[in-house]
C-alpha cells in the first residue's frame, strides 16, 4: 500500500554539546535539580498540559517522571539518573547534578572528549577505592546495637524531602517510626536464610502528623457497619481465622472458566447460597473466628457467620494478601467447591480496634514473633500526605540498604568536599607517572582533575538556597555554609559546626570559599570520640552507585557524536 504522506528524512543532529539548544536544555535541567536539592530545597508544581492532578514534591522519584524532553540527548541523561532512583530510592539528584556538572565542567576545559572520558574513569577510581578503605575520613561504621545512626540516616533521607514534612519535631518523629518499622522487619531468631518482613502503610488525611505510629501486626479499615460492633466481643486469646482469595459473592463468574450446564427450571441462585452456607457451617465447625475475604461476601453469609459469633472482613484487596499470610500462616482458599483442609487455617493471638480520625481501623496481632508491621501515617492534607509516603518508602529502601553494608557516608555536603580536596591532593603527588599511564598530557590531567573536583564541589554548594556562600575547612575538608548576613570579619562567629556536624569550629581553623582557587592538602584524619556524633548521614550503597552512574552517564554523554532522530 502507498503512503499517504511522504517519508520524512531522518534528523541528525551532529556534535550535541556544541548544539546551542541542547546545552540550553542542559542548563535549565541543572538549575531545576539543583533548586529541589537538600533540606531547603524549592518545591516544584507538576501538573500536565491540559490540566489534572497537580503534585507538588522535591524528590527525585516522583520529579524525574515527570520531566519529558522532544530531545533525546536530554532523555538519555534523565532515564539513566531514573534507573538508579528505582534500584535505590535515594541520592538521585545528587547523581543528576554531579552528571551535568561533570558535562559542563568537560566542555570548559576544552579537553578531547576521549581524554577527559579516561580520566573521569580514573578519578571515579580514586573516589571508590578511597570509599571502600577502613581509615576512610568520610565514612561512618553503623552500629545496629545503637539507633542513634540508624535514626540520623532516616532523619537525613526525610528532611531532605521538604514537600513532606514541614517541621523538625515532625520529621524527628517520623524518622524515629521510620527504624521503629524498619527493625520490626528484621527477624531475630531465625535460622538459615533471614527472609525480611514488610512494612504495610496506612495513610490518614487531616490528622497532625505527630499523630502517626507503627504497630507490630496489620491494621485493616472497616467499613462503617463496624461501628455497632463491641470491643469486648473480640476475644484476646488466639483465634482461628480463614482467608478466601476467591469472591464470595454468589456471582457465577466466579465458578471458573468452560460450560455451566444448567438444568432446566434450577434455581442457580438458591444453589450459589447454598454453597456458601456450606462453607459457613464448616468455618463454624472448626471454630473459625475470622472470616476474611479479599472480595465480596454474600451478605445472607455474613449475616450467617456474624449471627455465631465469627468476624467477617471483606473487600481486603490484593495487596494485603501477601502481608496477611506472613502474619498468619494461612493458606488463602481460592475456591468453593472442595472441603477447607486444616492446613488451610492460619491463627493471630487477638484483634483490637484502633481510631485515627474518621478511620476505624481492626489491629490483627501476630501469633508469636511477626516481620510484619503497619505504619499509620497521618498529615494536614492529600498532598503532603502523598510525599510523606513516597518518603517513608524511600527511606525503608535505605535503611535495608545498610544491612547489605552497615556503613553510611557524611552528609551537608562534607563527603563532596573531602573527596575533592582528597583528589587534588592524590593526583599532584604522582601526576607525571599517571598522565603517562593514561596517555595524556600533564596539562590535561591537571584541567581534568580540576574539573572533576569542581563538579564535586558544586554539589555542595547546591545546598544553599538562600544566599549564603559555601566554604571548605582548610584541615579536615568539610564543608561550611556562611549565612548571606554575616560579617566576613566577624566569620567565626556564625560558623559553628560544619553540614555534617562532625566538626566545630576553633579560633586557629581556616576556610577557603569553594570555587575558589585554594592550595592542596591532605584531609586530615577526624578523631572517633563517640561523644561527637554525625548530624546528617547519606546511604553508603545508594550515593556510591549514584558517584558510579554519574560519571558513566557524564562519559556516554561526552562520547556521543551523532543524534538521529525518526522525525515520521
Amino acid at each position: 500500500m502507498s503512503r499517504v504522506v511522504k517519508k520524512a528524512p531522518s534528523l541528525c543532529t551532529d556534535l550535541p554539546l556544541d548544539n546551542t539548544d541542547i546545552c540550553n536544555k542542559l542548563q535549565i535541567l541543572e538549575q531545576l535539580l539543583r533548586s529541589c536539592f537538600g533540606p531547603t530545597g524549592r518545591l516544584k508544581q507538576v501538573h500536565n498540559n491540559i490540566g489534572g492532578h497537580v503534585v507538588t514534591t522535591s524528590s527525585s522519584s516522583v520529579l524525574l517522571p515527570a520531566i519529558s524532553s522532544p530531545q533525546p540527548f536530554i532523555n538519555l541523561i534523565i532515564t539513566s539518573i531514573r534507573n538508579h532512583v528505582s534500584r535505590f530510592s535515594d541520592c538521585g539528584l545528587f547523581a543528576a547534578i554531579l552528571c551535568l556538572a561533570l558535562i559542563e565542567q568537560a566542555k570548559q576545559t576544552g579537553v578531547s572528549g576521549n581524554v577527559a572520558i579516561r580520566l573521569n574513569k580514573h578519578f571515579l577510581g580514586l573516589c571508590t577505592s578511597y570509599l571502600h578503605q577502613e581509615d576512610c575520613g568520610c565514612k561512618v561504621k553503623l552500629d545496629f546495637c545503637s539507633s542513634h545512626n540508624l535514626i540520623t540516616l532516616a532523619h537525613s533521607v526525610i528532611s531532605s524531602k521538604p514537600a513532606s514534612v514541614p517541621t523538625e519535631p515532625e520529621a524527628l518523629h517520623i524518622s524515629k517510626l521510620a527504624v521503629q518499622a524498619f527493625l520490626l522487619t528484621v527477624p531475630c531468631n531465625s535460622p538459615g536464610i533471614v527472609s525480611l518482613g514488610r512494612i504495610v502503610t496506612v495513610s490518614v488525611e487531616g490528622q497532625c502528623v505527630l499523630d502517626s505510629a507503627v504497630f507490630p501486626g496489620l491494621l485493616v479499615e472497616l467499613p462503617d457497619v463496624f461501628g455497632t460492633f463491641k470491643v469486648e466481643n473480640l476475644s484476646s486469646n488466639p483465634l482461628r481465622m480463614v482467608l478466601f482469595t476467591v469472591s464470595l459473592a454468589g456471582d457465577l463468574s466466579e465458578l471458573g472458566n468452560g460450560t455451566i450446564e444448567v438444568h432446566c427450571g434450577a434455581d442457580t441462585d438458591s444453589q450459589i447460597l447454598d454453597q456458601l452456607l456450606e462453607i459457613g457451617k464448616q468455618v463454624v465447625k472448626d471454630e473459625v473466628k475470622l472470616f476474611m475475604c479479599q472480595k465480596v461476601i454474600h451478605p445472607v453469609l455474613q449475616q450467617f457467620l456474624r449471627s455465631h459469633g465469627i468476624t467477617v472482613i471483606e473487600r481486603l484487596g490484593i495487596t494485603l494478601m501477601e502481608p496477611l499470610t506472613q502474619l498468619t500462616g494461612a493458606q488463602p482458599v481460592a475456591t468453593l467447591h472442595t472441603t477447607i483442609p486444616l492446613k488451610a487455617y492460619g491463627n493471630v493471638r487477638g484483634l483490637s480496634f484502633r481510631q485515627f480520625g474518621s478511620k476505624t481501623m481492626l489491629h490483627l496481632l501476630p501469633p508469636g514473633e511477626s516481620v510484619i508491621c503497619t505504619m499509620v501515617l497521618c498529615h494536614r492534607n492529600e498532598t503532603m500526605l502523598s510525599e510523606l509516603k513516597v518518603v517513608c518508602q524511600k527511606t525503608e529502601h535505605v535503611l535495608r540498604l545498610t544491612l547489605r553494608e552497615p556503613s553510611a557516608l557524611l552528609g551537608g555536603g562534607c563527603t563532596e568536599t573531602h573527596l575533592a580536596a582528597y583528589i587534588k591532593h592524590k593526583s599532584m603527588n604522582d601526576i607525571i607517572e599517571t598522565a603517562s599511564v593514561l596517555g595524556c598530557s600533564q596539562t590535561e590531567y591537571l584541567l581534568s582533575m580540576k574539573a572533576f573536583c569542581r563538579s564535586l564541589e558544586s554539589v555542595a554548594t547546591a545546598l544553599e538556597h538562600d544566599g549564603g556562600n559555601s566554604l571548605i575547612g582548610l584541615t579536615y575538608a568539610h564543608h561550611w555554609t556562611l549565612p548571606a548576613d554575616a560579617i566576613q570579619e566577624h566569620m567565626e562567629d556564625s560558623l559553628v559546626r560544619c553540614g555534617c556536624g562532625l566538626v566545630e569550629s576553633s579560633p586557629n581553623m581556616k576556610w577557603s570559599y569553594l570555587n575558589t582557587k585554594y592550595p592542596e592538602f591532605s584531609p586530615a584524619p577526624l578523631s572517633r570520640d563517640t561523644a561527637v556524633l554525625p548530624r546528617v548521614l547519606d546511604s553508603f550503597t545508594a550515593k556510591l552507585n549514584a558517584l558510579q552512574v554519574a560519571v558513566e552517564t557524564a562519559n556516554i554523554a561526552l562520547d556521543i557524536r551523532y543524534i538521529i532522530q525518526d522525525m515520521n
